[in-house]
């Protein structure tokens, strides 16, 4: 029998390939529950998490990526920690980033954010998603079989980034060799090794984003990168450099990262499932469901962080000021009270939409529109080349004994490596272009 109140969700691999029966633990302790090695209160139920991202006046996101760790620079005393919070946030790694600002910060850059990301961008950038989507595939599929999360899902969703915030299309084999990643991730945020993180680890990102805005301002030209240097806050006003080469740098990382471990999750399902796999091939409609329901079960993020600024009650549960919270979409996706029979991955389930694996509140994910639109090309288009999509059991055997490793850190949900078999059509249509 398991005894998970010995288990450090945070520092324990052996919850890294299923976190589930720990959550469901959790919850059924009460879906508010302080676990015993970090001090962390646990959010697991649907309605207590919505509860809580929807509260920003008594929830600071400041610690949104980082969660205990390394910890607030000060101690966070008395029954309202707001000022020690304005005061010492800038200490906190990542502090720069959209996810841990709040009002009025937050507002203002969210808003710069959403001028980069238009329904009409967004339209335009779908339309060369297929282009992008055919091109990788004419490789990836010779042979029969490849690495799915390396092979394709990265380059596709770092490509379909590129393009919307119109990086030259001459540089963008150097973002993939300026972006490349190990397998298994070094010790760092959100990982089950060490506590050591760096302040601003997207150098990359940083340097090439600032030499293009400052160029741009400079001498404007007619592409999206000049639209994204002239633009304003709401007030009119022209934000510093280093303010669009943040949310630039934040829409980059973050959609690309979630976006492929969305990816790499449908794929496993769709290779596992061969009767999910001829209903999608026979009517492509049903994949934005199928997608809806990859995202509550498998959520990309397992979970966000805040912290209290006053005493506050979640649950019928009294938060201190100062608490550490988790908002653990992974667990509160599979709420029973939310969702009939959670564990089982339903295709067709009516309220799929309703998960939490893009948050909720003034944080919700700006970028879901575009990874549900990545998503559905990628695999529409896998399906239009594709007459079969098996695992390969050679590397993660049988179907009764899989082997799948799992990114190793306590906010990611993802797999490391798929690696697939597929049977390709003869002379598939490789112009892309447009859904059918």
């Amino acid at each position: 029998m398991t005894d998970y109140h010995a288990i450090d969700f945070f520092r324990d691999a052996g919850v890294v390939a299923d976190p589930y029966p720990y959550f469901e633990h959790l919850r059924a302790q009460c879906p508010v529950q302080r676990e015993p090695h970090h001090d962390v209160v646990m959010v697991t139920g649907y309605d207590e998490a919505v509860r809580v991202y929807n509260d920003h006046e008594s929830f600071s996101s400041c610690t949104a990526v980082t969660g205990p760790f390394p910890g607030f620079p000060v101690p966070l005393e008395g029954d309202d920690v707001s000022d020690l919070i304005a005061r010492h946030r800038d200490e906190l790694p990542m502090s720069d980033q959209l996810p841990t600002l709040d009002p009025p910060t937050h507002t203002d850059h969210r808003a710069l954010l959403m001028r980069l990301i238009t329904p009409k961008r967004l339209k335009e950038n779908e339309a060369a998603m297929w282009h992008l989507a055919d091109g990788l595939l004419e490789t990836y599929l010779e042979g029969g079989e490849g690495e799915f999360v390396s092979g394709f899902a990265g380059p596709f969703t770092l490509l379909v980034i590129a393009d919307l915030l119109g990086v030259p299309e001459e540089d963008r084999a150097a973002f993939r060799a300026g972006l490349q990643r190990p397998q298994a991730p070094d010790p760092g945020i959100g990982s089950t090794g060490e506590d050591t993180m760096e302040h601003a680890p997207l150098e990359f990102l940083y340097g090439q984003f600032t030499a293009y805005i400052e160029e741009r301002r400079s001498r404007p030209r007619s592409d999206v990168l000049t639209e994204l240097a002239a633009a304003t806050f709401p007030d009119g006003s022209q934000p510093d450099v280093a303010d669009v080469v943040r949310v630039a740098v934040n829409l980059f990382a973050a959609g690309q990262e979630t976006t492929v471990r969305l990816l790499g999750s449908a794929l496993r399902v769709l290779a596992e499932c061969p009767d999910l796999q001829r209903m999608l091939r026979g009517d492509r409609r049903r994949i934005p469901a199928f997608i809806e329901e990859s995202l509550r079960t498998e959520s990309p993020i397992k979970g966000d962080f805040r912290l209290s600024k006053r005493p506050v009650t979640v649950g019928g549960v009294e938060l201190p000021a100062g608490t550490t919270v988790m908002l653990v979409n992974g667990a509160a996706n599979r709420d029973p009270r939310q969702f009939h029979a959670p564990d089982v991955f339903d295709p067709e389930r009516s309220n799929a939409r309703r998960h939490l694996a893009f948050g909720r509140g003034i944080h919700s994910c700006p970028g879901a529109p575009l990874a549900r639109a990545e998503a559905r090309v990628a695999i529409e288009r896998l399906l239009d080349r594709t007459t079969d999509i098996r695992i390969s059991e050679r590397a993660h055997g049988p179907a009764d004994a899989r082997r799948y490793t799992y990114v190793p850190t306590f906010i990611l949900r993802g797999l490391t490596d798929l690696k697939l078999e597929f049977e390709t059509t003869e002379g598939s249509d490789t112009a892309g272009g447009a859904p059918r």
